[in-house]
């Protein structure tokens, strides 16, 4: 996940950017590479978000696909408990 960066102009950059933005540089960098990205019609956070609903749904159709059990169905909260012990099922 580390950078390391030697180039000593890209180092002055991330400098002066933090310090005009008054974030660190990583965030000035961050900011900056969002920024290129949008330029480019990329949406940096789409991939992150797409990951999400496809886990999303792999639980969904995990959840349809598994077998009913008459027995386990609740319909109260009274479901969620075993009747002789009292402990959740």
């Amino acid at each position: 996940m580390g950078m390391n960066i030697k180039n000593e102009r890209v180092h002055e950059l991330a400098r002066r950017a933090a310090s005009v933005t008054g974030k660190s540089q990583t965030g000035a960098i961050e900011e900056a590479l969002t920024r290129l990205l949008a330029d480019y019609d990329i949406d940096p956070e789409q991939h992150r978000v797409a990951a999400k609903v496809d886990k999303v749904h792999s639980i969904v159709r995990a959840y349809l696909d598994t077998p009913s059990d008459a027995d386990r169905t609740i319909r109260r909260v009274d479901d969620l408990f075993d009747e002789q012990t009292g402990l959740p099922r």
